[in-house]
C-alpha cells in the first residue's frame, strides 16, 4: 500500500540561521559564500521549507546587478530526496514573482550543459536558450584542498510580461 503525504511549503527570505540546515546544498565552503553574499543590497536569497518544521528542503539567489534589467537565478537547490516533487518550480515561480515587484523585464539563469533534468524544468517554465558561457567556481575535495570546478552553461532567458 503506498500512502501520500501533503506537507505543506513555506518560501520566505533565507537567514544566517538556516544555514545549517542548507549542509545537502553545497560544502561547508559554499554555505560560507552563500552566509558573505547574504549581506548583499542587490541580491536575495530564498528558501523553502516544510511547514510546520521550518526546516529548509529548498533554496535559490536572485542576483540583480548580473545583468541589466534583468534578475539571475542561481544556485538554486533542492533537498535531494524531494528533487522532481515541484519545490524547485516554486522557488523559480517566487523569484520571478520578486522581479516583477522590481519591475524587472526578464528573468536569466544559467544551467550546467550537463544537467538535462535542470534545462527541461526550465524549458517548461517557459525559459529560452540563447548561448553559453565557461563558468567555475572553488569547492571543498574530499582530502578538505580547495579544487576549481569548471564547466559550461547554458544561458536562458524568459520575459516576465
Amino acid at each position: 500500500m503506498r500512502s501520500e503525504i501533503v506537507v505543506p511549503l513555506v518560501i520566505r527570505d533565507l537567514t544566517e540561521a538556516d544555514l545549517p540546515g542548507c549542509g545537502w546544498s553545497g560544502s561547508r565552503l559554499h554555505l560560507e559564500h552563500v552566509a558573505r553574499e547574504l549581506r548583499r543590497d542587490d541580491a536575495e536569497y530564498l528558501v523553502a521549507c516544510a511547514a510546520p518544521s521550518g526546516l529548509p528542503v529548498g533554496k535559490g539567489l536572485i542576483d540583480y546587478r548580473k545583468i541589466a534589467g534583468a534578475g539571475t537565478i542561481g544556485q538554486l537547490a533542492v533537498h535531494p530526496v524531494l528533487q522532481s516533487c515541484g519545490i524547485g518550480t516554486a522557488l523559480v515561480l517566487a523569484a520571478e514573482e520578486r522581479m516583477r515587484a522590481r519591475g524587472l523585464a526578464r528573468s536569466e539563469l544559467g544551467v550546467e550543459a550537463g544537467n538535462p533534468r535542470a534545462r527541461a524544468l526550465y524549458e517548461r517554465l517557459g525559459y529560452a536558450a540563447y548561448g553559453s558561457e565557461p563558468d567555475g567556481w572553488d569547492e571543498l575535495a574530499p582530502d578538505g584542498s580547495i579544487r576549481r570546478y569548471e564547466t559550461t552553461c547554458v544561458l536562458m532567458r524568459k520575459p516576465l510580461t
